[in-house]
């Protein structure tokens, strides 16, 4: 008798051990990794997906940064600012190619964001410009930076620093609510 209900002690073990084990797959299943990794950000009408800059090297004092701002709203808004404590300055900026020479502008009066609409800050475009860094971007580390917008108000955000290589987030631009109200 003992050792039949040891066996069947050790039979809803597994059972559950695999009940735990399908719910995880399930889970894994229904957000795939880049949704897992992903962060993103909330004040009023706007959504902020995935910001990233690139890691810089030792003594460089600039660094870019980028992101996707969403406009669910019916009006109008304006990226007007961005500031960091991880930098001297920070500024809004546009690149463009003229005859084969890259051209770096800083953006004044900020950026619009359509009603409806996205302002998309990526390399080789409209980005941020962290000027004066106090200390060099590290792979893997996060950039504490507050992005102002006319009707939004402020948003605090942090920039995820993915390899200097990068050509976008390492993570699909999902926007996750998880920081609303910042």
């Amino acid at each position: 008798m003992f050792q039949t209900l040891r066996r069947s002690s050790e039979r809803l073990h597994l059972g559950r051990r695999l009940l735990t084990r399908a719910a995880i797959l399930s889970l894994v299943a229904a957000f795939p990794p880049s949704a897992l990794l992903a962060h993103g950000y909330k004040a009023g009408a706007i959504s902020i997906a995935h910001p990233w800059s690139r890691q810089t090297a030792p003594g460089q004092t600039v660094g870019g940064g980028f992101l996707v701002a969403a406009n669910a709203s019916d009006k109008e808004d304006r990226l007007v600012s961005v500031t960091s404590p991880a930098a001297a300055e920070v500024q809004l900026h546009s690149m463009s190619m003229d005859g084969g020479v890259m051209r770096m502008r800083h953006v004044t009066g900020g950026l619009p964001v359509q009603a409806h609409g996205k302002l998309e800050l990526k390399p080789g475009g409209f980005h941020v410009m962290f000027i004066g860094l106090k200390a060099p971007l590290k792979l893997g580390a996060k950039i504490p930076a507050t992005l102002t917008f006319t009707r939004a108000g402020k948003v605090k955000v942090e920039f995820a620093v993915e390899p200097i290589s990068s050509t976008g987030p390492a993570a699909a631009p999902a926007l996750d609510h998880s920081h609303a109200g910042h």
